[in-house]
């Protein structure tokens, strides 16, 4: 008898942890692979270090990671702009308007708390006090202004332009470098760009331009946003199907990354507490401050929400691109987190675009590390100058070229510090870069919870149009099967 009843319930429990288990993975199928993916790539990074492949053997066997990166590229375009003009467009000026003054002032927010996360934890820190670093300098050579740096953010806007130096042995000028005080003999000229970064800012905003207008347009704009919403409709078929790619993607995305790195340990020694540092400040500000904002403001579980986020989290970690990942946080804000379409089609760009939270407290953290090994002592002034330069440095981050190097330039030399130190954690930056980017995605798609919960009285009619619709389609549907079967 004891021993049917132990027979029994070792079934029932066997029975009912399979039938647990297999649930979580259809569930959760894709970010299973994911995260596997990950682990997968870091141990086959490092089981090749010692084999000592050729350039040519890296750029191969980097190859699938390199389709991935290409298409998340692929689809940024045509998400922004198909979201951003079908979704401004359906909306009223004034929800519009006071939507748009909501994110961006959470998104500024939202930013200087993490810079002053960053100054708080590396000055209690200290992680440069005693390093000797053996830097290659980048050497003396052409400046310009800082300031000039910053315009850049407005010039983004419209078409970009670049300053150039004119020199005797290359006519057509070179790209410079930054300080505060540039040399008097120095004469600038613009030239038309040429980088080959996509400028995501003057994408945001034609697109919000066009969407704000073709609303306006009413009957003679409808076609046009037809397009957009039908572009829309399809870009978001294409990631159902291609993120099945992803894991095999990111096995060789994180591997050749890994096979490029310097040696870890020498790694450690050096930068070993600048990287505890960062890491603390971005664990802080992601994992308590932004869930806490969202608490607060929506008085519903973070975590329950970030739980639907995980995909994309996993696929911020392995591109280090959020403006990449955009189109898989649009998915699962829209599928997981059941966040208005509307909302997710603004925040979200506008998001990827200005809301570099993990890049700002990485930036100040960099700078007074920099000072600290320089023995350079940073007054309050300075302190507050840092903290609002790299809010500012931030923002521009996306539109600029070399984005991790021009805008860290322009948070030293606005206290004075020497730029070419940037070299003392070049070494490091490729592996922070990924975690900051986790939080900058974290950041917009919370962002996108908080302005849906704001603003859920302005968009009413959206959920009732989709009531509407439903109870609309379901008759129809009906009506044409008997007409099928008669």
């Amino acid at each position: 008898m004891w021993g049917r009843a132990k027979t029994f319930l070792r079934v029932t429990v066997k029975g009912e942890l399979w039938g647990t288990v297999r649930n979580f993975l259809k569930r959760n199928g894709l970010l299973t692979l994911s995260v596997i993916a990950v682990l997968t790539g870091c141990t086959l990074g490092f089981m090749l270090r010692g084999t000592q492949l050729s350039t040519q053997a890296k750029i191969y066997f980097s190859f699938p990671g390199e389709l991935l990166m290409r298409m998340l590229k692929m689809l940024i375009l045509p998400l922004i702009t198909s979201s951003l003009m079908s979704g401004l467009s359906s909306m009223e000026s004034k929800a519009c308007c006071r939507m748009g003054v909501l994110t961006v002032t959470y998104y500024l927010w939202t930013t200087f708390i993490a810079v002053v996360v960053g100054i708080l934890l590396v000055i209690i820190i200290k992680p440069g006090v005693g390093t000797e670093m053996d830097s290659n300098r980048l050497g003396g050579g052409p400046v310009m202004t800082s300031a000039d740096a910053l315009l850049d953010l407005i010039r983004t806007i419209l078409p970009n332009f670049v300053y150039v130096v004119p020199d005797d042995s290359d006519p057509k000028g070179r790209t410079v470098y930054l300080e505060l005080t540039p040399p008097p003999e120095i004469m600038y000229k613009t030239s038309p760009g040429s980088s080959q970064q996509m400028n995501v800012l003057g994408i945001v905003i034609f697109s919000a331009t066009m969407g704000l207008l073709l609303g306006r347009m009413g009957e003679r704009g409808a076609p046009l946003v037809n397009v957009c919403q039908c572009i829309n409709e399809c870009v978001m078929k294409i990631i159902n199907a291609a993120v099945w790619y992803f894991p095999f993607g990111i096995i060789f995305l994180v591997a050749g990354k890994i096979l490029d790195m310097q040696d870890p340990s020498t790694l450690g020694k050096k930068l070993g507490w600048y990287g505890i540092t960062v890491l603390a400040g971005l664990f802080v500000h992601g994992l308590i401050l932004l869930p806490l904002f969202y608490f607060i403001l929506t008085r519903k579980n973070p975590f329950s929400y970030i739980r639907g986020l995980l995909q994309a989290l996993v696929i911020a970690l392995a591109t280090s691109s959020s403006s990449a990942t955009l189109p898989i946080t649009m998915k699962c804000l829209l599928e997981n987190c059941h966040v208005d379409r509307q909302i997710a089609r603004f925040v979200l760009p506008v998001g990827a675009t200005i809301n570099m939270d993990g890049t700002a407290l990485y930036e100040a953290v960099a700078a007074i590390f920099i000072a600290q090994v320089n023995d350079y002592e940073l007054d309050f002034g300075q302190l507050v100058t840092i903290s609002i330069t790299a809010t500012a440095a931030s923002i521009g981050a996306a539109g600029i070229p070399q984005a991790g190097l021009v805008t860290m330039v322009i948070v030293l030399t606005s206290v004075g510090l020497p730029p070419d130190d940037i070299t003392l954690i070049v070494a490091i930056d490729w592996i922070l870069d990924r975690f900051r980017t986790m939080i900058n995605v974290l950041g917009d798609a919370l962002a996108a919870g908080i302005i849906a919960h704001l603003c859920r009285k302005d968009f009413p009619l959206s959920r009732e149009g989709k009531v509407k619709k439903q109870e609309f389609v379901r008759p129809t549907n009906f009506l044409r099967r008997n007409l099928v079967f008669k």
